[in-house]
């Protein structure tokens, strides 16, 4: 049988189906088991069992456990483990990402492990090494996996997290009712959850951080798409006094040094909005457990040492399951394990080809287009209509430059004008004098940057070619876009020459395909305006 998880990558939660995450679940249950039972037998099963199997660990960014953890996985599979000294690296020589992993990759490496502060890196090196290998001929391309990358995903800690949620669910996937508790604006294993619990059927999220620390308005609405109900407190005191209050409390490390004076200035009463204390022990329900992804704060844990050797102890266990799920995660990757999966349910990809996004309209026959205000009709040309519908005069002033350069009409003759449609709303024109042709890619960029225009071609005052426009469900391959994130991989700031791209979200704005940052349309073009 097909192995489905060979010369796959884990770069963020999605990566895996709901139904291949339950296969990965059910593994890990019966190596745990095997391992408890001493059943050396079924552990030989689960282990890919070839010393010349490649997998390096590349971590960019300080980590004990994560590290640790993939090192005693690989252990037990017996492969041979490399790692990337980066204090002495190319990196520091100012080679590119894409030339550091492809060097490896010809070195018949098959799974790379990277943790990076830099966000999207793995999304990016899994295109570039399958291009890499088929160019060279390779046999197979390397997987990724993720091992967390700035403030955007870890998925495996997610998938340990899962699978910690679901020993205390009895293995229950129907309902999930849990608190995520600290630190949820810059905690990356909190923003892997908007998509990774939908693994449970029904899900009740009760988000508990004061609002310098909340959870950021991108994977709010993530969660809201994706079911769960939602509810907001500023601190675990204000929770507690709540009706309904989760039996499983997931808690993240405030990350205030990463903001700034003010914050710290604040920090002892932040820090004690989300700290458990002996006080609130007579309010928890029965049967409570606490997580944590750890490391804790020697200093200022969120979940105090007084409580480890209480019930409400679940920490410890999750970070047990971690090698556990890493050691079947690699196996699924080294095709040890895998090929007795078999997808049930269609995998539904959006598809972002079919989409129409520029319309022609057909010009009315009346001919001559007249327009208010000043603004002369002209004989030959281009008039760009319904710019920036509904905004202030000076924020449709400021994209029309915008709109003017993107497309290239600096250089021409012709002008701006604000104008006012029938029930009052400002709208932008932009008029260019002269003959002028649209091709489809600057049917494309114009989309791209003035969605909702109505683009009229003029010759001998005659509107002979009318196009509408609407958001595109992409926008890619235009040198001038750039992900204003600069942790991104795609920022130009990172110097990797990765091209930016983005896909429309429901919200209609754009979210970048490596960091998930969410964006309107007219941010993306942000570097065309300095």
């Amino acid at each position: 049988m097909k192995n489905n998880f060979l010369g796959r990558s884990l770069c963020v939660i999605e990566d895996f189906s709901i139904e291949e995450r339950i296969y990965l679940f059910s593994k890990i249950r019966e190596l745990k088991a095997a391992v408890k039972a001493e059943d050396l037998e079924t552990q030989q099963e689960f282990r890919i069992e070839d010393p010349n199997f490649g997998i390096y660990e590349v971590f960019l960014e300080d980590s004990t456990r994560t590290k640790e953890s993939f090192r005693n996985a690989a252990n037990f599979h017996h492969a041979k483990v490399s790692e990337l000294a980066t204090s002495s690296s190319s990196f520091n020589k100012g080679e590119s990402y894409a030339d550091t992993f492809n060097t490896l990759t010809g070195y018949s490496n098959k799974i790379f492990i990277v943790r990076s502060k830099v966000e999207g890196v793995c999304a990016h090196l899994a295109k570039e090494c399958v291009e890499y290998a088929n160019r060279n001929e390779l046999t197979k391309a390397p997987s990724f996996i993720n091992a967390g990358d700035g403030r955007h995903e870890h998925p495996t800690q997610e998938l340990l997290d899962e699978y910690t949620f679901l020993e205390d669910n009895d293995f229950n996937y129907d309902n999930l009712h849990i608190a995520l508790v600290g630190d949820l604006f810059h905690g990356r294993t909190v923003h892997s959850k908007a998509k990774g619990l939908t693994v449970f059927k029904n899900v009740t999220v009760d988000l508990v951080a004061p609002e310098e620390l909340a959870m950021p308005d991108s994977y709010l609405l993530v969660m809201k798409e994706n079911g769960y109900n939602i509810n907001i407190y500023s601190s675990i005191e204000e929770y507690l006094q709540s009706n309904n209050i989760a039996t499983q409390w997931y808690f993240t490390r405030p990350q205030l040094e990463r903001m700034g004076e003010q914050i710290l200035k604040r920090q002892e009463e932040l820090r004690a909005s989300i700290t458990f204390r002996k006080e609130f022990m007579s309010k928890l329900p029965e049967n409570t457990k606490f997580y944590h992804p750890l490391p804790r704060h020697k200093m200022f844990p969120t979940i105090p040492t007084f409580l480890d050797k209480t019930s409400l102890n679940g920490w410890e266990r999750q970070s047990i399951n971690g090698m556990y799920t890493r050691i079947c995660l690699l196996g699924l990757f080294g095709g040890s394990i895998g090929e007795d999966f078999i997808q049930t349910k269609k995998v539904v990809e959006e598809n972002f080809h079919d989409e129409e996004y520029i319309f022609s309209v057909e010009p009315k026959k009346s001919a001559k287009k007249v327009y208010s205000e000043g603004v002369n009709p002209i004989a030959n040309g281009i008039v760009i209509d319904h710019i920036s519908v509904g905004e202030t005069p000076s924020d449709i002033r400021e994209h029309m430059r915008l709109i003017s350069k993107i497309i290239e009409l600096d250089d021409c003759k012709g002008g701006e004008w604000v104008s006012q449609n029938n029930d009052g709303m400002f709208k932008g024109i932009i008029f260019r004098p002269g003959i002028r042709s649209f091709s489809r890619k600057e049917l494309k960029r114009l989309a791209a940057v003035a969605s909702g225009c109505t683009l009229n071609i003029i010759k001998d005052e005659t509107v002979v070619e009318k196009y509408r426009t609407t958001l595109p469900p992409r926008i890619y391959n235009f040198d001038d876009l750039a992900c204003t994130n600069e942790a991104c991989i795609s920022n130009p700031s990172n110097g990797e020459g990765v091209e930016a791209m983005f896909h429309r979200t429901s919200d209609k704005r754009y979210e970048c395909v490596y960091c998930g940052k969410s964006h309107s349309f007219k941010e993306i073009w942000n570097t065309a305006k300095k």
